[in-house]
């Protein structure tokens, strides 16, 4: 295909807008599967086409930065926050992938509450990406995202003391310490999206 000489402002700001709206969807998809696990074992398929609905937004932000000469931001900028939102759906559906996997029975409550902390995250950092395009002001979204990543954190330190608190067997504690630390990890994916975006407004300022 040709390339387009003129800035394709809105189809790059409405692919990160749904890429976004996409990481919050398989968040909040989470959320219902740890919620009512293993009753909510159908949510498994809602979180891989989600996965694979952000794969194919991350492709075509990168099919349209190939085709367009004139960008409305910094190509490597763009790329690295396609690929920052990709990575919070990865990490949750690597999450989901391994409690159906390791034949979990009941989730604890600490990885419920780890699930609403990624659920907000991703909702923030939905609402940071819509102010992208004009470079509207996002430093309260953005601060609002870095507590939740704190947040996070501290979750994931408890769940795993709680882990070797409990008595559990080995093998029980080596599977949710891997769950909590994937969970752990798709807020960390957040705020890393974050920081590409705090980035872009500073630099386009």
């Amino acid at each position: 295909m040709p390339l387009r000489l003129r800035p394709q402002k809105r189809e790059f700001f409405e692919l990160f807008t749904q890429a976004s709206a996409n990481a919050r969807d398989i968040a909040h998809a989470l959320v219902d599967l740890l919620d009512e696990w293993p009753a909510s074992r159908a949510r498994l398929r809602d979180i891989r086409e989600l996965e694979t609905e952000g794969d194919r937004l991350t492709h075509e932000v990168i099919n349209l930065l190939n085709r367009t000469f004139v960008t409305p931001l910094d190509r490597d900028d763009m790329y690295r926050l396609a690929s920052a939102i990709d990575d919070v759906c990865d990490h949750i559906d690597e999450a989901a992938d391994n409690i159906d996997a390791y034949e979990v029975k009941e989730v604890p409550k600490l990885a419920r509450e780890q699930a609403e902390v990624i659920h907000r995250a991703a909702a923030r950092l939905h609402d940071a990406v819509g102010l992208l395009e004009g470079f509207r002001d996002s430093k309260k979204q953005l601060v609002a995202l870095r507590e939740l990543e704190d947040e996070g954190d501290r979750l994931a330190r408890e769940a795993i003391a709680e882990l070797f608190r409990s008595g559990a067997d080995p093998l029980t504690i080596i599977r949710w310490k891997d769950i909590h630390e994937q969970l752990e990890e798709a807020v960390d994916a957040c705020e890393n999206a974050a920081d590409v975006l705090e980035a872009i407004l500073v630099k386009n300022r």
